[in-house]
Formats: C-alpha cells, sequence, structure tokens
C-alpha cells in the first residue's frame, strides 16, 4: 500500500505550515503525523538543497505519494520544480499538487501541466530579458555610465603611473592612495595593455 507524505515550507520562522498542513487534511489525504515534513527555509534555495527536503528524499520509495499544496513548495522557480518532480518520478514516487486540482505531476496530464509551466517560465525569462536589454540601451543613449566608478581619478591614476615609472613598488602606492594593491596594480595593467595595443 502507498504511503502518503507531505512537504510543506515557509520562508521565515515566524511564519507556520498551518494553513498548508490544513488544505492538505481538507483535500482527503490522511498523513500521519511522522510523514508530515516541514522546514522553514526560503524558496530561492534550491530543493535538493534544502535540509528537510533532502532528509524526504532518503524516506521516499517506490509507490510512495507526495502531497504539497502549492507548486512552488516544491522548487524555487519552473526549472527546479520541474527538475525536482522528474526526480522523483525516477524514484516512483507520485507528486500531487493541490494548487493544481490534485494532480499527479508525474502522470502524462501531470508532465504536460509541467511542460506548459516551464514554457511559461521561459517565455517570462525571454521577456524580462528583453525589457532589461531595452533598459540599458536606453541608458547608454542617454549617457549613463554604468559599472563601478573607477577608484581612483584620472590625475590619480596618472600619479600612480608616474611614480611607478620611478620604482616605487605597489604596496607603498597603495598606502599612500589609500587603496588596494590590486587597484595599483589594475592601473599598471591597463596601462601597458593600451601600450601594447598601440
Amino acid at each position: 500500500m502507498s504511503r502518503v507524505f507531505a512537504y510543506c515550507r515557509v520562508s521565515t520562522l515566524d511564519q507556520t505550515t498551518d494553513n498548508q498542513r490544513l488544505e492538505i487534511e481538507s483535500a482527503g489525504f490522511s498523513i500521519q503525523p511522522s510523514r508530515f515534513v516541514e522546514e522553514s527555509i526560503s524558496g530561492s534555495v534550491a530543493a535538493n538543497e534544502r535540509p528537510g527536503f533532502k532528509r524526504l528524499i532518503d524516506r521516499l520509495e517506490p509507490g510512495d505519494v507526495l502531497v504539497v499544496s502549492k507548486l512552488d513548495r516544491l522548487g524555487c522557480n519552473a526549472t527546479d520544480v520541474r527538475s525536482t518532480v522528474e526526480q522523483l518520478s525516477c524514484y516512483g514516487v507520485r507528486v500531487h499538487c493541490l494548487a493544481l486540482g490534485g494532480v499527479d505531476l508525474t502522470s502524462p496530464a501531470g508532465k504536460m501541466t509541467m511542460q506548459v509551466i516551464a514554457a511559461i517560465a521561459e517565455f517570462e525569462r525571454d521577456l524580462l530579458v528583453e525589457r532589461t536589454l531595452s533598459g540599458i540601451n536606453r541608458a547608454k543613449a542617454a549617457g549613463k555610465q554604468f559599472g563601478r566608478p573607477p577608484a581612483l581619478s584620472l590625475e590619480k591614476r596618472s600619479s600612480v603611473l608616474k611614480k611607478l615609472a620611478e620604482g616605487q613598488n605597489v604596496s607603498a602606492l597603495a598606502r599612500v592612495f589609500n587603496t588596494t594593491r590590486q587597484t595599483i596594480m589594475r592601473v599598471r595593467d591597463s596601462a601597458l595593455l593600451a601600450v601594447s595595443q598601440s
């Protein structure tokens, strides 16, 4: 006979999984208390990196059923959810998501649902990239400078190069200009690169 487990997750310690438990029980799933796996961890953490979920995976056996209230309990994004469901399917575990009408995500209908979700997620990612690039191009056209501002002004960089040419060492110059050795070396290396390219 199939054993039924439930995975409930909240993002912070001041939240509880009570609502998720109630949803699962209201849907007609009778789950032993020891088979409710609960944890407080950010949804941005992939499922396989969550301590509670890892312990759950170790307990699951072929024929078991895993119930979640919503898809985002299973993963940090559509790709993570899909990977998690595929992993569970390989173990012979059925996954039921209440928010999707209780569909078994490892069934043919569930796989189709996952493909639609993945396609929508990819579409949203593409739109985000497109909007981001458009915003960057608009900002560049308006003259906005990108990246970190230089640690040293042009005047100070010239002074660093002059002192390096006089034989002063990198560490001493870093102290004089109140910066890091890496900054002094970057100034030196970019000057050498400019000379080699001319």
